[in-house]
């Protein structure tokens, strides 16, 4: 079986804990007006097998003992199968797993899905969840998907008691907004699985992709946040978390 890369990141610091060997995926169902990897999107990617994967990580292995492999994109989870190889793979090497997802392909009525994906998170040491908005219309509005899948995915994980970290960018007239933030803090209130909640400040780094690609950046004129509003903007998400 093959898979799909976008890039590897071989000493990744901030996808998950320790030092990591970061696979990106390609291919995204969602097009976030943020995004930094646009060029994940469509198709192409270098194809992979599983074990290629795990045998270039295998050449630095000692500098991953506090750490592990991620998979983020695009998203993973849209090569599902491929994925749960490459994380039962990592497991048979005693490797940490990190899934970097949007939670987006999640469909709990479908049983054939929900089966396989119960099979991933049996490998996986911890789940990364990006919620990109709490509010569902203005989640349409901001990648294009009602984020019902997303939120119950979340929900989904706390009855499995997967290990969690939420992930939440904050964008200025977008998600940086105190009722949306409370919103997210109130929903994530019944938790008990939530390891840590990273709040990201939006930035301009992916502009010059849009640039190349040819695609209309519409957020070319916001500006970008410090990671002095990340911190107010957990706060508030703490707030809501504690009103419950």
């Amino acid at each position: 079986m093959k898979g799909y890369v976008h890039s590897i990141e071989t000493f990744g610091t901030v996808d998950g804990p320790g030092v990591r060997f970061v696979v990106f995926f390609q291919g995204c169902s969602l097009r976030c007006l943020y995004c930094h990897n646009p060029d994940t999107w469509c198709g192409g990617g270098t194809p992979y097998e599983a074990s290629e994967l795990i045998e270039k990580m295998a050449r630095n292995l000692p500098f991953y003992e506090t750490g592990g492999i991620t998979a983020s994109g695009g998203e993973p989870m849209l090569q599902l199968d491929f994925l749960t190889e490459l994380f039962s793979l990592a497991k048979k090497e005693f490797i940490s797993t990190c899934l970097d997802t949007s939670g987006i392909v999640f469909d709990r009525e479908n049983k054939t899905l929900t089966k396989k994906i119960d099979a991933l998170l049996s490998l996986c040491d911890l789940v990364m969840l990006d919620i990109k908005h709490i509010d569902e219309a203005e989640h349409i509005k901001l990648t294009g998907h009602s984020n019902k899948s997303v939120l119950d995915f979340a929900r989904y994980l706390n009855e499995k008691r997967v290990k969690m970290r939420v992930r939440h960018v904050i964008v200025p007239e977008l998600t940086f907004k105190d009722e949306y933030l409370l919103s997210l803090g109130e929903f994530l209130s019944s938790f008990n699985n939530i390891e840590k909640i990273e709040v990201l400040p939006f930035h301009q780094l992916g502009r010059v992709k849009y640039e190349n690609l040819g695609i209309d950046y519409e957020l070319r004129d916001t500006p970008a946040l410090t990671q002095g509003d990340a911190k107010y903007a957990l706060e508030i998400i703490e707030r809501g978390m504690k009103k419950q």
